[in-house]
């Protein structure tokens, strides 16, 4: 911008390892900020230069404090206060958190990183009376207009000082994380929400010390599962103390069921995967059990069936109905029928008839 500001009308500049064209002429009052670059693309500096900076205060203010998206836009130079330490007298700086989710105020501590940003963002907001102009912001949950304010997300666009939307915030996310070229798994550009900020810095506090209930207060959430479900990373103090308790399992455990498996054992328990292939898929069966169903493995509940065989399945099915309608055809009677006949009598005596007969010998013969 410098250099555009500088150069006369129609003249070419240097920025950056850029070269640029300043325009011939312009309609506005003052400066331009408008250049054509070397292929002869018109851009507006001053548009990019505004988006660049406010997407860097972004990113630096979220990563630094972790708070949503609309308790950003609804900072304002009266949220910047001071506090001293009771203990040493030590003015310390606070930024105030106006009530959003949870209808609950909190105050989070500057860190000279983030009192650098705050200072620059007020440098550049403050009018030539050396104040931040007061602007009216709307509230889409509200929907209202609330009263203006001295907000630290605001812009001049063509003399009129407006808050900045969280679109405009989004969009300068996007850019800034564009120009860094970042990709994702597939080869896309990556993009971020500023709700990713807000998990980035509930991870970074809590794997670097910071007590979970602390870190609830912090992010202003009023369950603390919630705010350990913004914690991305499993603490490692909880794998070592897995890995301690394994170590410990294996020891009042008898040696033998350590041992090393033997190369037999081994084939065999390859053996029983491969056993396990069948044509209309896999046995789900578990190692060392046999069948229990006699290789029904269509009537098996643990039939794995592979979906490349829907068309077999259907073919048996098809075979079954034209076994069952040609049984009914022929009039064969199945097991369950045979079963419902009264026996037939063959002639030969029953119990009762056998035991009708009298007879007449007696012990002493």
């Amino acid at each position: 911008m410098e250099a555009l500001h500088a150069a006369p009308l129609g003249a070419q500049f240097t920025a950056l390892g850029e070269t640029f064209t300043a325009p011939k002429r312009t309609s506005r009052a003052g400066l331009t900020g408008q250049a054509y670059d070397a292929s002869g693309r018109r851009r507006d500096l001053e548009a990019e230069e505004k988006r660049a900076f406010w997407g860097w205060a972004t990113i630096e203010i979220l990563r630094h404090t972790g708070i949503r998206i609309e308790e950003l836009l609804e900072l304002g130079h009266h949220s910047i206060i001071r506090y001293k330490l009771p203990t040493t007298g030590e003015f310390v700086p606070l930024l105030q958190i106006a009530p959003s989710k949870t209808d609950q105020g909190r105050l989070l501590l500057v860190t000279p990183e983030l009192a650098d940003v705050l200072s620059m963002v007020v440098t550049r907001v403050r009018g030539e009376n050396g104040a931040i102009p007061s602007v009216s912001s709307y509230d889409i949950h509200e929907k209202a207009w609330n009263d203006p304010m001295p907000l630290l997300y605001q812009w001049d666009v063509s003399g009129d000082r407006r808050p900045i939307s969280s679109n405009t915030v989004r969009d300068a996310l996007n850019d800034a994380l564009f120009a860094t070229g970042l990709t994702d798994g597939a080869g896309n550009p990556l993009k971020f929400q500023p709700h990713d900020f807000r998990r980035i810095f509930i991870t970074d506090a809590i794997l670097n010390g910071l007590p979970p209930h602390i870190a609830q207060v912090i992010a202003g959430h009023s369950n603390i599962n919630t705010t350990m479900g913004y914690n991305a990373i499993y603490p490692a103090q909880a794998i070592e103390a897995h890995r301690s308790f394994i170590a410990r399992r294996r020891n009042l455990r008898p040696s033998e069921e350590y041992r090393a498996v033997t190369a037999e054992e081994w084939q065999e328990f390859l053996n029983h995967f491969e056993r396990r292939k069948l044509a209309l898929g896999s046995c789900g069966r578990a190692f060392g059990t046999d069948c229990i169903h006699e290789h029904a493995c269509v009537r098996c509940p643990v039939l794995i069936v592979d979906p490349n065989e829907r068309g077999r399945l259907f073919e048996i099915r098809d075979n079954l109905n034209d076994r069952i309608a040609e049984a009914e055809r022929e009039g064969w009677l199945g097991e369950r029928q045979k079963k419902k006949e009264s026996p037939v009598f063959m002639g030969i005596p029953s119990f009762s008839e056998a035991a009708a007969r009298t007879s007449f010998a007696t012990n002493g013969a």
